[in-house]
């Protein structure tokens, strides 16, 4: 007898695939539409070809059209802030220093490194990235100057407070430089690390990695802001009492917010082999009798902790201010950039003057056109006294003015729930502010208050910065409690994967890497985050909120591996930026070691296109168990839940539409326990004009695995039927 095969909308991973039946229980690169899975759209890489691969891990994206109707997306990685406009990338990131030299450059014989000289110290970090112009001349070199004039390079070592070092694509065949001309360092406002390090604790009192029990000791001696810290060439740091610190292999310290990396330790207070402001941490000076902690050691999940020592990766809080760009680097200054000009592609990101110089997160608050900074100073230009918790907002349509007075309307706000702001996005009528425990809303009311300050949630805090949308009246966000929405009321979203997102996140990669994108065309949500096996993001989990009831929501999963997201609103189509650490070949940067960023048109075709070369989106999607339904001739029906073994003679393919070829397998099993995949029937090869497929099997249970695996194929799944019979109990 011929049987249906439904399936409820939507993937379940809270129960055992035998307790499924009737339901879905894995897929990838797949979403529901109308209660039916479908593959998802391909997509296409951005920019012209041979100069679209972006420097370091994006970080920051945001659409907007300026007053002149130019489409602009701003993109910031960890290392470079770039303009995207008219299918080209375009370098806006400020400049922090320039410094003119004369005969500075030196090389080698048979080495690729070239020291640059500085006549005094640089403050110039490794990785750091350092422009080079007005070159004219190098002597006794098989380089000339049109090997570094108008290039960018990454540091690669900064061996004196006054030299650094770079890495040339070849060997040095000449004698060794020994005279050059004059020559121009611009040196990158540094943004941070590509990844988080050490965040770990999910879902439990310490997440968020915290040190346990740190051992602490003082320095015997001030350090200097330089390499070595003692205005010397020496690798060496004197502390008060060492013998509690690990003495072999890598290890770490923090005094202040500088981390430092060591790998010995001599005469029990003296450690060796030092490294300063590792981990995306910036060199400082430090006085004598300053507390040394070890950072090296990290609680476990779940463990109580003390300190906060989450190293949290480089990333941007991007808005507009009308036709200006407005560039938060996190934890750090604030740029603006104003796409009017006539030339405005050709210029870079300046410091917006009375603006603090070190904040968490930033956004415009609208149509009242303030600008707002989130967790930071309570003092403007002093970052010693950056408060996680505070709020400062600029006076009126005035980004320059942040200090209240009898005449403007720029104000502060210290919130009280919570350890730090996480992040903010901007509702239908507040700003939804985020702690890491809390949810407040942010209202304008005119004068004398400006703002006021509700708090709308306990216990429901944002999880990273980008890990939270809003469509539509109503907010969506990953919390470390669970998922959560927000419209007029705070709700738990219903999840019926959370159990698996929860625990294949990378504890130790943490928070910020987390980031959530919105699909309006399709109704989803998704968040993007570094699973168990990855420090960088490589698996996603999607919320369709156009088919979703609070009796079925419908979530999906897969490995889409997108770093950050934005929807069709500006462009049309979504596009987004995937991060590859191991692929340093960015068009842009000499010596780049950070990695590379892509840039993507989504739901474009079947396929991804990148750089011209085509292949396939594999999409696939897995049934939990059924089993056999009885019909006895007095019309009574009732399941067999397993106790009796079917035959299969062939089964009936149905898709609403494809494209080229699908797979179809059936996957087979007796018991729980039984591995279905060593019994599988298939892949059987399914094509828009195939009627039936003849087959011949028997098991108690059947799982349904459809996919596809070539270029140019898509698919949307029907109602399959399979022919079937009972055939005894064993």
């Amino acid at each position: 007898m011929l049987q249906k095969i439904g399936f409820l909308p939507g993937i379940n991973k809270q129960i055992t695939s035998t307790a499924a039946e009737g339901q879905f229980i894995d897929c990838d690169n797949v979403r529901f539409r109308y209660g039916a899975p479908e593959k998802i759209g391909g997509w296409n890489q951005l920019g012209n070809v041979n100069e679209n691969e972006l420097t370091g891990a994006g970080r920051g994206l945001h659409h907007f059209v300026n007053s002149l109707g130019r489409r602009y997306a701003i993109i910031g990685t960890n290392r470079i802030l770039y303009a995207f406009s008219g299918g080209v990338f375009y370098d806006i990131h400020p400049i922090k220093s320039t410094t003119t030299l004369t005969n500075a450059f030196s090389t080698t014989n048979g080495s690729p490194t070239v020291t640059i000289t500085f006549s005094s110290g640089h403050n110039i970090n490794p990785q750091d990235i350092i422009l080079l112009d007005n070159f004219t001349a190098i002597t006794d070199s098989n380089y000339s100057a049109s090997d570094f004039d108008d290039k960018k390079f990454m540091v690669t070592s900064v061996p004196s407070t006054n030299t650094i070092t770079i890495t040339m694509p070849s060997n040095e065949s000449g004698s060794g430089a020994t005279t050059s001309g004059g020559i121009r360092v611009q040196h990158y406002f540094p943004v941070g690390s590509a990844v988080q390090e050490k965040g770990f604790g999910w879902g439990l009192g310490s997440w968020g990695g915290e040190a346990s029990s740190a051992v602490t000791t003082t320095l015997n001696g001030a350090l200097l802001n330089d390499t070595a810290g003692t205005g010397g060439s020496g690798t060496s740091i004197v502390l008060a009492d060492a013998s509690q610190f690990p003495s072999s292999g890598t290890n770490f310290i923090k005094v202040g917010t500088e981390e430092i990396s060591y790998t010995g330790i001599t005469s029990g207070t003296t450690l060796t082999g030092i490294t300063r402001a590792v981990r995306g941490t910036t060199r400082a000076a430090h006085s004598d009798g300053a507390t040394v902690t070890n950072t090296t050691d990290f609680v476990a999940w779940g463990e109580a902790a003390s300190g906060d020592l989450v190293l949290e990766p480089g990333m941007w809080s991007i808005d507009n201010f009308g036709d200006k760009a407005i560039c938060l680097i996190h934890d750090g200054e604030v740029f603006e950039w104003d796409s009017s000009l006539s030339n405005a592609t050709d210029t870079r990101c300046t410091i917006i003057s009375g603006a603090p110089t070190a904040s968490r997160h930033m956004i415009v608050s609208t149509p009242d056109r303030h600008l707002v900074f989130f967790g930071t100073e309570t003092t403007i230009g002093t970052k010693a006294t950056q408060d996680d918790m505070f709020i400062r907002f600029s006076a009126v349509e005035d980004i320059n003015t942040y200090t209240p007075t009898a005449t403007n309307d720029a104000g502060t706000q210290r919130l009280a729930d919570g350890s730090s702001i996480m992040g903010a996005i901007r509702g239908r009528d507040a700003i939804y502010v985020y702690t890491d425990t809390a949810l407040f809303l942010m209202r304008f009311v005119g004068q004398p208050f400006t703002f006021a300050f509700t708090q709308a949630g306990t216990n429901c805090g944002l999880a990273g910065q980008n890990a939270v949308v809003e469509v539509d009246g109503a907010a969506y966000w990953l919390s470390e409690n669970g998922f959560f929405r927000y419209a007029g009321k705070l709700e738990s979203l219903p999840c019926l994967v959370e159990d698996f997102v929860f625990d294949d996140i990378n504890i130790e990669s943490g928070n910020q890497m987390i980031s959530a994108g919105l699909n309006n065309l399709f109704g989803e949500i998704m968040w993007f985050y570094p699973s168990s096996t990855s420090t960088v993001v490589n698996k996603m989990v999607s919320y369709n909120y156009f088919d979703s009831t609070p009796n079925r929501p419908v979530w999906a999963v897969g490995t889409l591996d997108r770093t950050m997201w934005k929807d069709s609103a500006v462009f049309g189509k979504p596009h987004a930026l995937d991060y590859d650490a191991s692929t340093d070949t960015s068009f842009d940067v000499v010596g780049n070691t950070e990695g590379r960023t892509a840039y993507y048109e989504h739901e474009t075709g079947t396929d991804q296109n990148k750089n011209g070369t085509i292949t396939p989106v594999l999409a696939t999607i897995t049934s939990g168990d059924f089993d056999i339904t009885q019909n006895r001739n007095e019309g009574v029906t009732f399941r067999g839940d397993g106790e009796f073994i079917m035959k299969i003679r062939r089964f009936i393919p149905d898709f609403i539409s494809q494209t080229g070829n699908t797979q179809v397998t059936l996957n087979l099993r007796n018991y729980s326990n039984d591995t279905a995949s060593s019994s599988s029937l298939g892949p059987f090869t399914i094509s828009s004009s195939t009627t039936k497929v003849d087959t011949r099997a028997r098991a108690r249970a059947i799982a349904l695995k459809v996919e596809n695996t070539g270029s140019g194929q898509d698919w949307k799944l029907g109602t399959f039927r399979l022919d079937v019979q009972p055939d005894g109990r064993r």
